[in-house]
């Protein structure tokens, strides 16, 4: 176990090494070079002003250097101007000979934003807190929920509720968080349209509305009104997936020799179901349930767009639309480590639920 351990976190490392080289040089193209220097000098720059800063503010220099200094692993750049020493690693009000060599990701300097113009680690930290309160809700509401609509339909397949069961999940795996999203506004958070003018009429609710159409406030306060729609959106879509894999294991495992034999014996259908079936059916969805949390990043995307929420979806999308490649980078950075931790849990629970990988 030991030896697997080291060699995945030694895959992990040169996975991330990969992906964010790659993201790096995708960000540092020289069009969005330019437009970061217009936007951070003027407009009206002319394309030897434009080199120039580049220049001044070391992005000139070879690709590969300049991702080792933002990694960290090689030191930072320094030039002389108006008579004092400048460069990435010097601060505001810190000499060149206080001022550390290294200064990259490793070191804890994520740079600053040029668009919220603060440091990057901490929007980082607020939005990313921000996304842990909705992902923590919508896996306490998603997983527990799929698992029991996968092992309801699998215990008895082809039945009339195996089939309700399953076309409920091809529907809501089927409906993209940005329509199921809309669907959830329309009827639940108008307050022209859906439930929500009926139960004002009826006197059931104090509002116009009974849900709210945006989580903005959330960030301040989660409640069940300003906090339900986002999770439920997000919900609906990766449960449908988990259910669907749940099932069809449940199912292979119902018809397992060890099933029938205990079935034979007068063993009851309950203590089957609950003492044989069910731990070895969860072995498969156990990953399945660990990969979501890579794709609920891409999902808190749509979602904290789509109703305000200022977290790490919401943050990414910022950074995107406006050029700002520092922002850009560190998101890139918690995304790949999200997708490689979860991966190697993933790998390490699949091998102790699993006797045969275990021992193997």
């Amino acid at each position: 176990m030991l030896i697997f351990l080291i060699r995945r976190l030694g895959i992990m490392v040169l996975t991330a090494l990969c992906l964010t080289f790659v993201v790096f040089t995708l960000t540092n193209l020289a069009p969005n070079l330019e437009k970061l220097a217009r936007s951070e000098g003027s407009v009206r720059m002319t394309d030897e002003q434009v080199q120039s800063w580049l220049a001044n503010n070391g992005y000139a220099q070879p690709l590969a250097a300049r991702y080792g200094e933002w990694l960290g692993v090689m030191p930072g750049w320094t030039r002389e101007a108006e008579g004092k020493t400048v460069g990435r690693c010097i601060a505001n009000g810190i000499t060149a000979a206080e001022a550390p060599r290294f200064c990259g990701v490793l070191q804890g300097e994520w740079g600053n934003s040029t668009v919220f113009k603060r440091p990057v680690a901490e929007i980082l930290s607020r939005g990313l807190a921000a996304t842990g309160w909705l992902m923590l809700w919508v896996m306490i509401l998603m997983v527990p929920s799929a698992l029991l609509l996968g092992v309801l339909a699998g215990m008895r397949e082809g039945s009339k509720l195996d089939r309700a069961l399953s076309a409920v999940a091809i529907a809501t795996t089927a409906t993209p968080e940005y329509v199921s999203g809309v669907i959830l506004i329309a009827v639940m958070a108008s307050a022209t349209v859906g439930i929500s003018p009926v139960l004002a009429e009826w006197g059931w609710i104090e509002g116009r509305t009974l849900f709210q159409g945006t989580a903005t406030s959330a960030m301040d306060e989660i409640t069940f009104w300003n906090f339900g729609l986002p999770v439920l959106t997000i919900a609906l879509y990766g449960m449908g997936y988990i259910a669907r894999m749940t099932r069809a294991s449940m199912t292979e495992v119902m018809t397992a020799q060890y099933i029938r034999t205990a079935r034979l014996k007068g063993v009851g259908f309950r203590e089957v179901v609950l003492r044989h079936a069910l731990r070895n059916a969860l072995i498969a969805p156990f990953t399945v349930i660990m990969l979501q949390f890579p794709w609920l990043l891409n999902g808190v995307v749509i979602v904290e767009t789509l109703f305000n929420y200022k977290g790490f979806g919401w943050t990414l999308v910022q950074g995107a639309g406006n050029n700002d490649i520092e922002l850009l980078l560190s998101c890139s950075v918690v995304a790949v480590l999200v997708v490689l931790v979860t991966q190697l849990i993933s790998d390490i629970g699949y091998a102790y639920l699993n006797p045969r990988i275990r021992i193997s």
